[in-house]
């Protein structure tokens, strides 16, 4: 249905110095003509014709009935978008943005003062754009996002490698494989189309020759140079997402006037993400364009720096629709609220808060993890409130060392990243090493709170790893990430540690012991709040504000573990199906559909190896299309093994076929 209230522009080329054009679709004010207006600028790879324009038709018309242009931005070489896909955060990407933001600066409907936001890729790349500084842009929203891209985003953490690393990779691989809408772009849709298929990379590919933490990492990583963002900064993430990190990090570092949030959600917008309670985003938002775009008087500068949803009595579920707590407000960060509080690992699975001495025979505790131990760990980045969450923590915690606390008798809240210190031995050159902590419902049930990992090759670098010596025992130091939570009175806080996590994290080449000094020289520090304090945060009016397209496919989602006695085996399952839907206005159906599974063996951690089959459709009338990508990982004690095959079909008959296979040395991970 139109809106007479503003100007709906389907696509607009917007070229660049070097003659390429990127595709926008942009929602004009009605009389922006006349009275320009602020423009926010949105850029990502994932379609604005189609990915997501459910999301941007629920935004975006907001913000223009408020008196904001809406440019939603495919980056080069994705939806209509001229050029090519080179890889994330490219330089190439973070210049076109740069260029982008000129020219929308600059355009009759525009006041001149810019604001950028965005998810995951968009909200990276928000925080990358601001730290370049471009004149026309005053303010940001970061949401789902990193500082580190080596430590917090989907490839590595601790140096260890992540699954998602290949997934992710897979899932590009697909999206990147798209055509532009032959009904926006016309009769050359196939030209550009199959130069895309025979251009786009393969991610993994780069991914892996960067195992450590170089230049390629450190680009757009911007707690590389805090200093360098000078943007007001609006932040912002969930408890149930993987990127929880990145808002206490910005607000404790940033120079530029920066306010935090982290609620209960997965990795979706605040307005319409689990588990509830929601956050009036779009309300929020407009108060914090309103305030640095317009120079509104209305107090966003005076936020809190920290707003934290703090859960308690959290039950790993089916479906988790609702989540206990109340929201909390750090008015600096880092905060003088949180008082430090010593645990440490002792004897008989206990988790002291005092530390005692221990007899000589039982002052270390050793642990081999089974290799498919981590199979209740969830996923890296959660899209959707049931299966992708972590589970009960009994499953794994049969794998683990776990260290308990007597039954709370009063209550112990924590916001913050608990700080470890640990005294490890291996008895291999090469090891991780995972800690979570876990809550202990008075049922025996177990909700994972946080959790942390390290390689021990990188204990005291991600830049120059280097082996630990077979049996020498030595302190190492990371951190949990950030949590906000309550453990109730009749609960207990526990410890787990683990030395393998599968799928979540790539094993050593080698089955390890990992012994562990008990008492003073394994100690944990808590981030502690003291007292009941609350805040209102405003939940939004509408709980389900993105519109519904007609659909003709249900769509399916499968997860499963399967398990052979006989041969060891254990194979974790995903299937993902989006269903087809059918776009309104112009009629283009779209369909995704996902099978991914990971192996491991009993006793061979050189069994680990992942898979991914994802087809993609396309169809409007008589034109139709179709993508396949088949992708797979595997590894040896030396290399890494990749293949990917992109094969594509218009009507049904094969246009395009390419192929990837490449080994890869495998580092100290």
């Amino acid at each position: 249905m139109s809106n007479p209230a503003l100007t709906v522009i389907e696509n607009e080329w917007i070229p660049l110095p070097d003659g390429r054009r990127l595709s926008a679709r942009i929602w004009l004010p009605k009389d922006a003509s006349k009275n320009p207006v602020p423009a926010i600028f949105e850029y990502l790879p994932y379609r604005k014709r189609d990915g997501t324009a459910p999301r941007d038709e629920s935004t975006y018309p907001s913000f223009a009935k408020a008196g904001y242009a809406g440019v939603r931005v495919d980056l080069s070489g994705t939806g209509e978008s001229d050029g090519d896909y080179d890889d994330e955060y490219s330089p190439r990407e973070l210049t076109d943005a740069c260029d982008v933001i000129k020219w929308i600066s600059k355009q009759t409907w525009c006041s001149g003062n810019l604001g950028m936001m965005g998810i995951s890729w968009g909200g990276f790349n928000s925080l990358q754009v601001a730290a370049l500084r471009p004149p026309a842009l005053k303010a940001i929203i970061s949401i789902g996002s990193s500082v580190d891209r080596y430590n917090d985003d989907i490839h590595f953490k601790g140096g260890c490698l992540l699954y998602s690393n290949f997934s992710w990779s897979s899932t590009m691989l697909c999206y990147a494989s798209r055509p532009p809408d032959p009904a926006l772009v016309g009769d050359n849709w196939k030209e550009t189309w199959l130069h895309r298929l025979n251009t786009q990379p393969f991610p993994l590919e780069t991914w892996l020759q960067h195992q450590h933490k170089d230049a390629y990492w450190k680009h757009g990583s911007v707690s590389e140079n805090y200093a360098s963002i000078e943007t007001p900064t609006l932040i912002i993430s969930g408890w149930c997402d993987g990127y929880v990190n990145a808002p206490a990090m910005a607000a404790g570092n940033f120079n530029a006037i920066t306010k935090a949030v982290n609620g209960p959600w997965i990795h979706k917008y605040p307005h319409f993400a689990w588990p509830k309670p929601r956050m009036d985003f779009i309300s929020e938002a407009i108060q914090w364009w309103d305030c640095w775009l317009k120079g509104i008087d209305n107090k966003a500068n005076k936020l809190p720096a920290y707003r934290a949803y703090i859960s308690e009595n959290v039950r790993p579920s089916l479906r988790r629709e609702t989540e206990q707590g109340r929201w909390v407000a750090e008015n600096q960060m880092p905060s003088t609220d949180i008082t430090l509080k010593h645990y440490f690992l002792g004897p008989f699975q206990q988790l002291l808060d005092i530390p005692i001495e221990i007899p000589n025979d039982i002052q270390q505790i050793s642990i081999c993890s089974p290799l498919d131990c981590g199979t209740a760990s969830g996923e890296i980045f959660t899209l959707k409130p049931e299966g992708e969450l972590p589970g009960d923590q009994r499953i794994d915690d049969a794998g683990s060392l776990v260290f308990d606390t007597e039954t709370l008798t009063q209550p112990v809240e924590i916001l913050g990243r608990i700080k470890l210190r640990l005294n490890v031995a291996i008895d291999k050159p090469l090891g991780n090493i995972i800690v979570r902590l876990n809550d202990i419902h008075t049922d025996g049930v177990i909700n994972r709170v946080t959790w942390g990992v390290l390689n021990l090759a990188h204990r005291e670098s991600n830049e120059n790893p280097k082996a630990m010596v077979p049996g020498q025992f030595e302190t190492v130091e990371f951190e949990l990430d950030e949590c906000g939570y309550r453990f109730l009175i009749g609960h207990k806080i526990r410890i787990a540690v683990s030395n393998q996590y599968w799928p979540m994290i790539l094993p050593p080449s080698k089955l390890t012991t990992t012994l562990i000094k008990l008492g003073p020289d394994s100690s944990l520090i808590f981030p502690i709040r003291l007292g009941d304090d609350s805040i209102e945060v405003a939940e939004p009016e509408n709980q389900n504000p993105l519109p519904e397209y007609k659909n003709h496919r249900p769509a399916e989602t499968k997860r499963w573990i399967e398990r052979n006695i006989q041969t060891g085996e254990t194979h974790y399952n995903v299937i993902e199906d989006t269903g087809e839907t059918e776009m309104p206005n112009h009629g283009l159906c779209t369909r995704h559909r996902d099978q991914s599974c990971w192996s491991i063996t009993a006793d061979d951690p050189l069994s680990y190896s992942a898979t991914s089959y994802y087809v993609c459709w396309m169809h409007r009338g008589d034109w139709s299309i179709r993508t396949e990508s088949d992708s797979s990982f595997s590894c040896d004690a030396t290399n890494f093994y990749i293949k990917a095959t992109v094969t594509a079909y218009e009507s049904d008959k094969q246009v395009n076929l390419r192929h990837w296979e490449k080994i890869i040395k495998r580092q100290l991970v």
